[in-house]
């Protein structure tokens, strides 16, 4: 049966995107009981400052819920019924460390893609499976909800390590599907979705029995690109040789080159650009008269997230069974995956969670041959993360395209090790015992 109210912790309130999700349970306020609302986060100046907006948005909207801030991660959790999990391990510091050490290798730093992504899921794959522990205990039949970065690998690891109930969240495809519908001026399209976070196709587009798709790769149909990724868009004839419409994080595979000229010509890193942001959202967070998100908010990558988290959570509380894209395990989804995959794929989402919608005869060979190729660093990657193995590291590392020269591979690894010590403890064990 299902219950009159409900208790949503958000773990790593203190980012400044927490009024997004704020701003959709809102919007939901008559569907979605939410009796209780815990801010946790272990910053108590971002916690504070983004949790007091927070209060002040639901009174003015007049919720009845209760707000609790926190830096326990147990007070957040115990008997929770939806865990949305946002969390950025060495905060935004950490990310610039990521954007900028690769390049002394001549490679890309970026905060999922390449050497970047993988120390960020090297930093964030042992908190996650932490607080599945914890949520084993005081919560065990809540649903966690993450989207924190890099989505798919954490989806992977969770997935596999744990008995968590479980989904991972990304506004790229939201995002694209908008711009799609508004491009080709279609109000209810069946579009087709296949590929892992951040490594992503729209290879489908239908609505009335009309299939649009071939007017999309005529077009050189390109979809919206994320603020966070400084894009030039794909030309015509790329689009129609890889038979879709690229997710914009393939920029970054497809234009390696380009990519990284474009990072060593920036004058700020993205990091230390989001670090300005933040600080800006921040002091306007503290105008006690502001009961609502700022505008600002939208020049971070997040935008559309509350829609995206809220309507997951909206669609397992209230068993719509509607379609949502997620990142979540194949089980036989595409079957040229490996059923213990995550994979970022259509789902119908109800009460009992999602189930991802079978894609028949998939022939795309490009789209299959990438897939296995960055799943296979991703599987690396989170044995890893789990195990603290310097061989899974760098077996990861090589089957990455924005990696793949060993010398260059250690070297960033190593310094991005030593850089990032005290929130890699899988890799310093002996040091620990000592």
């Amino acid at each position: 049966m299902k219950k009159e109210s409900i208790k949503i912790a958000i773990i790593g309130s203190g980012s400044t995107y927490t009024p997004e999700l704020i701003e959709g349970m809102i919007k939901r306020k008559d569907v979605l009981p939410i009796g209780e609302l815990v801010l946790m986060d272990i910053d108590e100046r971002k916690l504070q400052t983004v949790g007091a907006l927070c209060e002040r948005m639901i009174e003015a909207a007049n919720v009845p819920c209760r707000v609790i801030m926190t830096q326990e991660l147990d007070v957040a959790l115990r008997d929770a019924d939806f865990v949305l999990g946002q969390i950025r391990v060495g905060k935004l510091p950490a990310r610039v460390l990521d954007e900028k050490i690769p390049l002394k290798y001549d490679m890309i730093g970026q905060e999922t893609c390449g050497i970047g992504g993988f120390f960020k899921a090297m930093r964030t794959i042992p908190v996650m499976l932490d607080i599945a522990a914890r949520m084993k205990e005081l919560c065990p039949d809540a649903w966690l909800i993450n989207f924190s970065n890099p989505a798919g690998i954490i989806t992977e690891a969770i997935l596999n390590h744990t008995g968590v109930k479980m989904l991972g969240l990304c506004n790229v495809p939201y995002n694209m599907f908008k711009s799609i519908r508004e491009s080709l001026d279609l109000d209810h399209p069946n579009i087709e979705y296949i590929g892992l976070n951040h490594l992503s196709w729209i290879t489908g587009i239908e609505q009335d029995g009309k299939d649009y798709l071939k007017t999309a790769l005529e077009m050189g149909l390109n979809s919206e690109t994320m603020k966070n990724i400084p894009a030039s868009g794909f030309s015509k004839e790329l689009i129609q040789m890889a038979g879709a419409i690229p997710s914009s994080y393939l920029e970054y595979y497809y234009f390696k080159n380009k990519k990284l000229q474009v990072v060593r010509d920036m004058e700020l890193s993205r990091g230390e650009k989001c670090i300005q942001i933040e600080e800006e959202l921040l002091g306007i967070y503290s105008d006690s008269e502001l009961h609502s998100k700022p505008e600002l908010l939208s020049t971070r990558g997040g935008a559309n997230y509350s829609e995206v988290a809220i309507s997951l959570v909206d669609a397992i509380y209230n068993d719509k069974q509607e379609v949502h894209v997620v990142n979540l395990l194949n089980n036989g989804a595409l079957d040229f995956m490996e059923d213990s995959d995550a994979v970022e794929v259509c789902a119908v989402v109800g009460k009992d969670g999602a189930k991802p919608i079978k894609i028949e005869n998939f022939d795309n060979q490009h789209i299959i041959d990438y897939m296995r190729m960055i799943k296979a660093y991703e599987r690396e990657t989170v044995e890893a993360a789990v195990t603290g193995s310097e061989d899974a590291a760098m077996r990861a590392l090589l089957m990455n395209p924005l990696v793949g020269d060993y010398n260059a591979a250690k070297g960033a690894f190593d310094e991005l090790k030593e850089a990032h010590k005290e929130y890699l403890p899988q890799f310093y064990k002996e040091e620990a015992k000592k």
